[in-house]
């Protein structure tokens, strides 16, 4: 116990990142900001997405934690429109823990969920996985496509299209869920490392998640190209089943 206020000023010294966090609730964001703060982390506190814009404005935040249930636009909408523009982390906080609902935050390009009520412990440890995934992750490169069967994917531009060039829509989540595959072509691949690999955290026991995003990318994959690229590995995962090369 004698070492815990030498903890937290050691985490001052070496945490240094800014958090932007939006949470409609005074106690529970009173709570959460100063929480983050004993961390060492410097936190923006907004009630509405309205305010959060406003720090924006003139704040660099390192990760964004978004309450879902929001006044005006909610977590969810203005997750998606942060993803448009900036691939700063972004924690959901949500009181609802259905599976459609977690599912709904990975497409709009939530990073990871946290169900309401959470511990401390829980809530610092997923920040600190976030702001360590974003440090190394590596650097981006220019014109990095990839060919593999009948569609050409560009991983800079997040974008798909077949070799006819007709364009192939997909969330953010199934983008990622590809790039996933892509990166690791003829490789079984199970659900939790799927999930650590596209959102940086592991999968919950019998989380289904990955099966239903799964479900969704193939029924447009096979909607643009009939092939059937992405098998099923009875016991064991996913895998993409076609040579990926570089373009």
């Amino acid at each position: 116990m004698v070492a815990d206020p030498l903890w937290h000023l050691v985490g001052l010294a070496v945490n240094s990142k800014t958090i932007a966090l939006v949470e409609d609730d005074d106690e529970i964001g009173r709570m959460v900001r100063d929480l983050l703060e004993r961390e060492g982390y410097v936190v923006h506190l907004a009630p509405s997405a309205v305010a959060f814009d406003a720090i924006r404005t003139r704040v660099t935040a390192d990760l964004f934690i978004l309450d879902v249930m929001l006044p005006g636009e909610d977590g969810l909408s203005l997750c998606r429109r942060i993803r448009t523009s900036d691939q700063t982390p972004i924690l959901m906080l949500t009181a609802r823990g259905d599976e459609i609902d977690r599912v709904i935050g990975l497409e709009v390009g939530a990073d990871d969920y946290l169900v309401k009520p959470f511990g401390p412990r829980e809530l610092v440890a997923r920040v600190r996985a976030l702001l360590r995934r974003a440090e190394h992750r590596p650097a981006e490169h220019s014109n990095r496509c990839f060919s593999f069967g009948d569609f050409i994917i560009d991983v800079d531009g997040r974008s798909l299209r077949t070799r006819d060039a007709i364009p192939v829509t997909l969330t953010s989540a199934e983008f990622d869920l590809l790039n996933c595959f892509v990166q690791r072509p003829r490789r079984v691949l199970s659900r939790d490392s799927i999930l650590d690999s596209i959102r940086g955290r592991s999968a919950e026991p019998f989380d289904r998640t990955v099966d239903m995003l799964i479900s969704r990318l193939r029924r447009k994959l096979d909607q643009a190209s009939p092939s059937q690229v992405i098998a099923t590995v009875r016991n064991g995962g996913y895998l993409l089943t076609v040579p990926v090369t570089s373009l």
